[in-house]
């Protein structure tokens, strides 16, 4: 299924600055009834491993976890309580008991018939990391035992949490929340950071303050740190042009349409038909939950997000994550490598490169464990010559 990020339903209003940080708020003319978010809290400490299935575990820090709650007809529903702690679960594996570490049970589970707990943001970032997961399909005289027995395993990727991102937490603080504020554009020297939205302005109201617990990519980190402020958005009206408040509301209608079309312009990367592809996770009544990969497409924006849709196609939530250039080119060679079955020489020329050249891709990717060591070297010697 293809599919990404869609903002239906949303309008941008005009962005509030602080330093390298501008915030968009996403309004709605009217709240999206039948679906409710809130979150439940979980205790700050060490990372929590997750149970993702077929014995696979997700290892991360996890400060909490949203529950949604719908109604399957679409009616009015509240949000089901706050500040709830999750008893810790003891894994299946008992292999797997580490002390001083949380355990929960799944990425997404029903808590009843119209209850949903899942983990926001890790769905996504596991879609990342599962991404051919299973290694090799073709036991190609390359790939080490090891390679072909446990694939990718383990997969590892680093990410900063909003609090380390210079401005972010004064920003929040400091910003004006519309009545009608149902989401945010977050971008970090004008980079689109993170896109998060919600059904109801009361539940964005109560989950704001969780964007500094989100996962932020490496360059954002970085740009926050070293570019010191971007230019605001300033309204420019004609004097001469107005002459009553009927052309005062007009040029200010014009100035507001000339924002909402620059705010699509900015979030061209996120939404171009055809990069994404999407994955239903789990039906909410008239919704459905999904996560969706970009195509890994090099030198340009990709994002991974998790979204709740309504039937009739109206954004509900959402969560994106910017990759890094390197995270985007191992999606990339992963994608490239499967896309032909694994063998090196096939995959070499799709990549306009050679066998040996793509052998050093491999390792420097942090995929060493996967090529035998005498290949390798067969390789270079081949490179050399």
């Amino acid at each position: 299924m293809n599919g990404g990020f869609a903002a239906t339903g949303l309008i941008a209003r005009p962005a509030q600055v602080w330093g390298a940080v501008r915030l968009v708020p996403l309004v709605r003319e009217e709240p999206l009834v039948g679906l409710r978010l809130d979150r439940r809290v979980y205790k700050v400490g060490d990372p929590s491993i997750v149970e993702v299935g077929d014995g696979t575990y997700y290892h991360s820090f996890i400060p909490h976890a949203f529950v949604a709650s719908w109604d399957p007809d679409g009616d009015r529903t509240a949000a089901f309580g706050t500040q709830l702690q999750e008893r810790p679960v003891t894994p299946r594996n008992a292999r797997m008991k580490m002390p001083g570490r949380r355990a929960l049970r799944r990425m997404a589970r029903g808590v009843n018939n119209d209850r949903l707990r899942f983990l926001p943001m890790h769905l996504a970032m596991e879609g990342y990391l599962a991404l051919h997961f299973g290694g090799p399909s073709i036991v190609w005289e390359e790939w080490t035992d090891r390679a072909v027995r446990e694939g990718l395993s383990p997969r590892m990727e680093e990410a900063y949490c909003g609090y380390a991102v210079r401005g972010l937490a004064d920003a929040l603080k400091v910003f004006e929340i519309h009545r009608d504020q149902c989401g945010v554009a977050l971008y970090v020297a004008d980079t689109l950071a993170s896109v998060f939205v919600v059904p109801h302005p009361s539940d964005y109201r109560a989950l704001h303050a969780t964007l500094l617990e989100d996962l932020y990519g490496e360059v954002l980190f970085h740009y926050a740190n070293y570019v010191e402020a971007v230019p605001d958005f300033l309204v420019e009206i004609e004097a001469a042009r107005v002459s009553s408040l009927a052309d005062l509301r007009r040029a200010a209608a014009g100035q507001a349409g000339a924002w909402e079309r620059f705010h699509q312009l900015m979030l061209s990367g996120l939404t171009g038909e055809g990069a994404y592809t999407s994955e239903s996770v789990y039906r909410l009544g008239p919704f459905e939950l999904s996560r969706f990969l970009p195509s890994f497409r090099l030198d340009e924006e990709n994002h991974i997000g998790e979204r709740i849709v309504h039937r009739d196609g109206r954004l509900a939530y959402c969560k994106t994550f910017r990759l890094s250039a390197a995270q985007v080119r191992r999606g990339h060679l992963l994608s490239t490598l499967h896309a032909h079955d694994w063998a090196l020489d096939a995959a070499a020329t799709a990549l306009h490169t050679t066998p040996s050249a793509l052998a050093r891709r491999i390792r420097e990717s942090g995929f060493e464990g996967l090529l035998r060591q005498h290949v390798v070297e067969r390789l270079e010697r081949e490179g050399r010559r």
